[in-house]
């Protein structure tokens, strides 16, 4: 039996020659096998092999094609864009918030006790008033209460998921993740050396019985879930969905939901948190990141008591403690109603913004959260999301491809993700303009033909979430 390496090597090599060209379409799996005299298995294995190396890259219902150079490593893993207008990484802040945000940093800076205090050692726990003042911020979710001594401290959110993956996961086993996810948990999580493992998805999010059937298969340590905002597709569970999945958690008695709930203030009227349905099984993540700014940020857990001395030796040995400074600030800013007033004023912008893109998207299929900094624009054919992004590229666009979202590489929606929070409001009515013109033009008259790419029957898709499965 020829081995799968050797013609995943062979077909590189026919691309590094200029033989398959990027855009290129593969065969079928199945006619590849046939033409090759080997086993459907192993044309699986062969084009999985080719994924990994990141030569081609499959989209649902429409093929595997080969990927441009410029594809190989996922935008929204990488570092802020440097394209006139970024649409691809998403931190909302708005105009003149540092007027603020001043006042605190002023008292601090007229108080030396304060000072003092700011430059104090990394916080885990920090004391009772500061862990009383952020449950008060994360209960305000409705009918979720967290307790003072169930909070712990970060740096970041970021910080706050290695805690989290790190408590619960040891090295080699295996977590959950929703099929389409926030990419930079699951980019932590392998960097921890666990095995990330996709789970079905359908339009309202995850699937519980996805959990079920994959823990009993192979015994899952947690499941990382996003149940209101989810990142990317903006969509939030309603809360039978909810219920559903903490009966199943509650259930099998093993996997523990991190619930990462950075984007869930911009929707204040979703029902309660995970966490306030299986509390015994949910980790709640949280940050500042998004309604304060990236560079002012502060990074929250919310634990169940079993899993709180695990999860601080994670934050002490990662040294992903919570500095004084910052600590000091985000308690300030969360008090004296600073958080607040934010969290109203972005939901606001978030909402202008999706109207904006409602209006310049007619007529074009997207899956948007009213309420969110940014939504998933299917692509009508023949356009593929990667041939989009680098058109969107001439034209001074940063965007993500669906499959930066992925959890493995493999098939993704032939959709890209805008982030609506970054452009100022004239330049995002421009740029969504320029991609809807994109979007209902040629792709032969907007870049080179590629060999390979015309004449693609395919119907447009109903949802970014087709196909999409464990």
């Amino acid at each position: 039996m020829e081995d799968f390496r050797k013609i995943a090597a062979e077909i590189t090599a026919d691309v590094a020659a200029g033989r398959l060209l990027p855009g290129d379409r593969l065969l079928p799996q199945r006619t590849f096998a046939y033409e090759r005299g080997i086993a459907a298995s192993t044309a699986g294995r062969v084009y999985g092999e080719l994924v990994q190396r990141g030569i081609v890259v499959g989209e649902v219902g429409r093929g595997t094609y080969v990927r441009s150079p410029s594809s190989s490593l996922s935008p929204a893993l990488a570092v802020p864009s440097t394209a006139p207008v970024d649409m691809e990484t998403n931190y909302p802040i708005l105009r003149d918030q540092h007027r603020l945000l001043a006042p605190a940093l002023h008292v601090l800076a007229s108080r030396a006790d304060a000072l003092d205090a700011s430059m104090a050692a990394p916080h885990v726990q920090a004391n009772l008033s500061a862990r009383t003042t952020v449950t008060a911020l994360l209960g305000s979710a409705g009918n979720w209460h967290p307790e003072p001594d169930s909070i712990l401290f970060a740096g970041n959110g970021r910080q706050a998921l290695a805690a989290a993956f790190s408590a619960l996961a040891p090295v080699g086993t295996r977590v959950g993740f929703e099929a389409l996810t926030y990419p930079v948990a699951s980019a932590i999580a392998g960097q921890l050396g666990i095995v990330a493992v996709p789970l079905a998805m359908d339009d309202e999010g995850l699937r519980p019985d996805a959990i079920e059937t994959t823990h009993r298969d192979a015994p899952l340590n947690a499941v990382y879930v996003q149940p209101t905002v989810h990142n990317p597709l903006g969509t939030t569970m309603s809360a039978t969905r909810r219920a559903d999945i903490a009966e199943v958690l509650e259930r099998l008695n093993g996997p523990v939901a991190i619930e990462d709930r950075v984007y869930a203030f911009l929707e204040d009227t979703a029902p309660p948190p995970l966490a306030a349905l299986a509390p015994d099984h949910c980790v709640v993540v949280d940050s500042l990141s998004k309604r304060v700014s990236p560079g002012l940020t502060l990074g929250f857990l919310a634990a169940p008591e079993h899993l709180l001395p695990k999860i601080t030796e994670a934050l002490i040995s990662g040294a992903w403690m919570a500095q004084g400074f910052a600590l000091d600030m985000g308690v300030r800013w969360i008090s004296d109603g600073t958080v607040e007033t934010l969290e109203v004023a972005k939901r606001r912008d978030a909402q202008a913004r999706q109207l904006l893109a409602l209006d310049a998207l007619s007529g074009l299929n997207i899956q948007a959260n009213p309420v969110s900094y940014h939504l998933m624009l299917d692509l009508p054919a023949p356009w593929r999301a990667d041939a989009f992004v680098r058109a969107a590229a001439l034209h001074g666009i940063a965007i993500s491809p669906a499959s930066a979202f992925t959890v493995t590489p493999g098939h993704a929606p032939n959709a890209v993700r805008l982030a609506l929070a970054p452009p100022t409001l004239d330049e995002l009515t421009i740029s969504l303009k320029q991609l809807a013109d994109i979007a209902r033009s040629n792709p032969t008259m907007t870049e080179p033909t590629c060999a390979g790419s015309t004449g693609l029957a395919n119907k447009q898709m109903r949802s970014p979430l087709a196909g999409i499965s464990g």
